[in-house]
C-alpha cells in the first residue's frame, strides 16, 4: 500500500491503494478528544456529528500534512478558535475544502484524503438531527428535564461543532 503523497518507483502508480492516512488520522484526533470528553456514547449520531466536525477541523487546519502526534498539543488552541461559536466555521471549511481540490485539481489520480473529507462535509451539511432549540425560552421558565424542552431539526454540523469545542476544552 502507499501513503499519500508517495509514486510507485516504475512510473505506472502499479495500480495499488493509496492509504488516505491524513484524514484517517484526522479522524482519530476527533475520536479520541471526543472520548476523552465522554460526552455522548460513541454510537449516536451525536457523537459522529461530533468527529466528522473535528475530524474536518483538524484535517483542513493541517496545511503541509505534517500533523504529527506531538503537534497535537499545540494545535488544540487553533482547533478551540476554529470551532468558537462566533466564527464561521462551515464558510471556512467550504473555503478550504474549495482550495484543497483546486490544489489537486492537476494530479491524475483522486486524493482520498480529500475525497473522504467531502463526504464528511457532505453527511454534516445534508443529515439533520432533532435537538434542543437552544434558543426558545420555553414558557419564559427553566426546563425541568432536558427532553421536555422544544426541539428543531438541525443540520449535523450545527450540533457536531459545539459538541467538538466542548470536548477540546475538556481534554
Amino acid at each position: 500500500m502507499l501513503h499519500r503523497g508517495h509514486e510507485s518507483t516504475d512510473g505506472t502508480g502499479g495500480g495499488e491503494l493509496t492509504v488516505p492516512m491524513a484524514w484517517l488520522y484526522a479522524e482519530y484526533i476527533a475520536d479520541e478528544l471526543l472520548r476523552t470528553g465522554d460526552l455522548m456514547p460513541p454510537t449516536s449520531f451525536e457523537f459522529r456529528a461530533g468527529r466528522d466536525a473535528l475530524a474536518l477541523t483538524v484535517f483542513l487546519s493541517d496545511s503541509g500534512g505534517e500533523l504529527s502526534g506531538i503537534r497535537v498539543i499545540t494545535q488544540l488552541e487553533t482547533w478551540l478558535s476554529l470551532t468558537a461559536y462566533d466564527q464561521p466555521w462551515h464558510t471556512w471549511v467550504r473555503e478550504r475544502l474549495a482550495l484543497r481540490a483546486a490544489e489537486a485539481g492537476g494530479h491524475a489520480a483522486p486524493d482520498p484524503d480529500l475525497e473522504l473529507a467531502a463526504a464528511a462535509w457532505r453527511w454534516l451539511e445534508e443529515t439533520e438531527l432533532l435537538a434542543p432549540d437552544l434558543d426558545a425560552v420555553p414558557g419564559g421558565g427553566s426546563v425541568p428535564g432536558e427532553d421536555d424542552g422544544p426541539k428543531v431539526w438541525t443540520a449535523a454540523w450545527r450540533l457536531g461543532l459545539p459538541l467538538g469545542h466542548l470536548a477540546i476544552h475538556l481534554f
